[in-house]
């Protein structure tokens, strides 16, 4: 009984060490990368072929470029308050915006303590307008400046392309958009003729809208710029066909809108039937549903509700949001 468990406990052992060798050991010693570096060199492909696949097209260079830079900015980082700020098209500092928060959190706490509603509510009411209403605010702000900006944008893509055509320099271009372009187009594009003015090359310049104007599409405008710039081209080509891309996006945005309405709406009326009714019956039974604001018991169902209920609102958000 003995040797036949040493000879079992021999064969798995075994089995283990082959399966590392085999699976283990080329990572290890290095063995699988040497074997690719001969099978690159060893290669026989023509020479032709190879000539063709190096040499791309610059189009194909710049719908790479572009390619990687919409991937990258997927998960863009939290930029510093004072970016925010500026994206949201406010000119406050942000101590000033550090004591407008203060203020709406200490009006709201002795609002909510002077009706009666306890000390604890007001410190948590206090807390959330401190707090959440300003950047509350400033993400509404920074999202209707953006819509705004994506509506004339690919207009003032084409003023550009026009302007490229007709013989005008680049620079000048920007200066008619800068001039009578709506806004925020208009403000965005006298920063970056104001920023080329002060001797930073036009390309990096308007690679710094993305950042006072995080959309993938001024993103995609400062890289085709920046490219142009660097390696030459037709100019008008490239913004001809990003004008294109641009619209395109923006017709499929206003699809997706329109056919999430209806999802939009039904959210909206489940979300609020539960209060509408709990208000209808308080008008007509105050009896009837007094006892949620009086009893412990109330409260709680109250409070669990409303979690609950915010619950289910997050979610429907999540379904009916669409990114593209």
């Amino acid at each position: 009984m003995k040797l036949q468990t040493l000879a079992l406990f021999f064969l798995v052992a075994l089995a283990i060490g082959g399966v590392a060798w085999v699976f283990l050991y080329p990572l290890l010693s290095g063995e699988r990368h040497a074997e690719k570096r001969r099978a690159s060199v060893a290669r026989s492909e023509p020479v032709a072929r190879v000539s063709r696949g190096a040499q791309k097209s610059r189009r194909e260079q710049v719908e790479e470029t572009l390619k990687q830079i919409d991937v990258k900015s997927k998960k863009p980082k939290s930029p510093p308050l004072t970016t925010k700020i500026a994206q949201a098209g406010l000119s406050w500092s942000k101590q000033r915006f550090m004591i407008t928060g203060g203020v709406l959190g200490l009006v709201a706490f002795v609002l909510v303590f002077a009706v009666g509603g306890g000390l604890v509510p007001a410190v948590a009411i206090g807390f959330a307008a401190a707090f959440g209403v300003p950047m509350w605010m400033l993400s509404f702000l920074k999202k209707r400046r953006e819509n705004k900006f994506l509506n004339s944008f690919p207009d003032a893509v084409d003023v550009i392309v026009r302007g490229i055509k007709s013989g005008l320099p680049l620079l000048d271009s920007l200066k008619i958009i800068a001039t009578d372009a709506p806004e925020p187009a208009r403000s965005e594009f006298r920063s970056i003729i104001e920023t080329q003015t002060i001797g930073m090359p036009i390309g990096e310049a308007c690679v710094k809208l993305y950042e006072r104007m995080p959309l993938p599409e001024a993103n995609f405008f400062g890289i085709v710029i920046s490219i142009q710039q660097k390696a030459g081209g037709n100019l008008s080509e490239a913004l001809g066909n990003l004008s294109g891309v641009l619209r395109d996006r923006k017709k499929m945005k206003a699809k997706i809108q329109a056919m999430s309405m209806e999802a939009k709406a039904s959210a909206v009326i489940i979300g609020s039937l539960p209060i509408a009714v709990g208000f209808l019956v308080y008008l007509t039974s105050p009896g009837y549903i007094e006892l949620l604001f009086t009893t412990d018991l109330g409260r709680f169902m109250i409070v669990g509700s409303a979690m609950w209920m915010g619950m289910g609102v997050l979610v429907m958000k999540k379904m009916i949001n669409f990114d593209f």
